[in-house]
């Protein structure tokens, strides 16, 4: 393992909701001393404070900036809480459908990363199921997608959802080398796992109960049918980040569960 794992905050997002320094304490209890944060632009300086008083870094932030009009204020946000490389989460499936669709999104993102680079910041993005479903003359469409960017671009691969998208995920983890810098890490049943309409990080706070109904199947990492002890051997250099889009039982548990798994297993 590269590091101590971190954690996407989004899976504690109602805890955030209602305190966000005391979610932010409850994660530090558990062990993790790194946090990838969302909604973070609007919200910079309720952060810094609990970051400051959990003693927690965030190597990397989740925020919407390909369809943003001001990506400066992400990134000025971004540098205010130390977070080195700022990661859009989202862009919508029918936005997947073409070579020219992958062109275009893959355009911008590196343009974001020219932008984000003249702030001494990297520039990512992360993937759902449906850029490895959706498929170009029997091609996915992220393979598309990642020809064309530049290598100056950080890719954080959510592993599960590649997975459940058809990926062979430890195979397209050696592929793409040191190009991959994060790994979300999730576990659970692949077979019938879809995300259809997931939300962008920025309205993460308004999660419709039915959509987080969709995903109470995901499990602690090593409990389900992702393989993530080959995806983590795949890819020893990049950072872990533990994450449920949904959780049956009580979330900080479970995220105490991967973190004890990984501990344990990732060597």
């Amino acid at each position: 393992m590269s590091s101590t794992p971190s954690v996407q905050l989004y899976t504690v997002r109602d805890a955030i909701s209602a305190d966000l320094q005391g979610a932010v304490a409850r994660i530090a209890e558990i062990g993790f001393t790194q946090v990838e944060p969302y909604a973070f632009i609007e919200r910079a300086d309720e952060y810094q404070r609990a970051f400051a008083a959990s003693g927690i870094t965030a190597p990397s932030g989740h925020a919407p900036v390909i369809d943003s009009d001001d990506p400066a204020r992400a990134f000025a946000a971004a540098a205010q809480l130390g977070i080195g490389t700022v990661i859009d989460p989202f862009v919508p499936s029918e936005r997947w459908q073409s070579a020219d669709d992958a062109a275009r999104i893959a355009d911008r993102v590196n343009e974001l990363q020219l932008k984000a680079a003249a702030e001494g910041l990297r520039f990512g993005y992360h993937n759902h199921n449906w850029e490895f479903s959706n498929q170009v003359d029997g091609r996915a469409i992220y393979e598309l997608f990642v020809e064309r960017l530049s290598p100056e671009v950080a890719l954080e691969l959510d592993t599960f959802w590649s997975t459940v998208g058809g990926a062979d995920t430890p195979e397209l983890l050696r592929r793409l080398g040191d190009r991959v810098q994060f790994l979300h890490i999730k576990d659970g049943p692949i077979q019938g796992a879809i995300a259809t309409s997931l939300p962008s990080a920025e309205s993460a706070l308004d999660v419709p109960a039915e959509l987080n109904a969709a995903f109470k199947s995901q499990l602690p990492a090593g409990s389900g049918e992702a393989g993530v002890a080959a995806i983590l051997a795949a890819a020893p250099h990049a950072l872990r980040v533990v994450e449920f889009d949904g959780y049956a039982g009580d979330v900080f548990e479970g995220i105490a569960a991967s973190f004890a798994w990984l501990a344990e297993n990732d060597k």
